[in-house]
């Protein structure tokens, strides 16, 4: 199974960015791993922003891959059963997962309708660049759950 995990705009923070590579790598141990940062997109009304960074998210979306949006209205899970979630996907012969994550003011209409599912994090909200960590991290912890590694206890 491959993965890909798609963010909208670059990480400006160094500290992020350095351990976001960190479990973007141990990810790679695991599964083929790519993480893809689309260009940022500033100074546009919010309802143009999405349809502009959802253009650029589709770019890399092929014909099919699951995708599966970083949304607060999708479904939550604790970690066992995001790791569970994954498994699932394998089982089903899922070949590449993408996962993507929008802008400030989330997806466009047009990649709503190209999803097949919707996860969300928390209930809570968070800084948009401490998800891409939260996300890479939760990722890295599925892995080892399901490769039965003592990370998670």
């Amino acid at each position: 199974m491959q993965v890909t995990f798609i963010s909208t705009g670059k990480t400006n923070d160094q500290l992020l960015a350095n351990q976001c590579a960190i479990y973007a790598k141990r990810i790679s141990n695991y599964t083929k791993f790519e993480w893809k940062e689309t260009q940022d997109i500033k100074s546009l009304p919010p309802n143009e922003m999405k349809i502009k960074e959802g253009d650029l998210i589709k770019k890399i979306i092929q014909k099919g891959d699951y995708i599966i949006l970083l949304d607060e209205t999708g479904s939550t899970f604790t970690s066992a059963q995001f790791a569970a979630h994954i498994t699932k996907k394998q089982i089903e012969n899922k070949k590449h997962i993408v996962f993507a994550l929008g802008g400030a003011h989330g997806f466009s209409d047009a990649l709503y309708d190209l999803a097949n599912e919707k996860i969300s994090l928390s209930k809570m909200t968070f800084p948009h660049q401490m998800v891409r960590l939260i996300f890479l991290e939760q990722l890295y912890r599925a892995f080892t759950i399901i490769n039965n590694e003592p990370y998670h206890h």
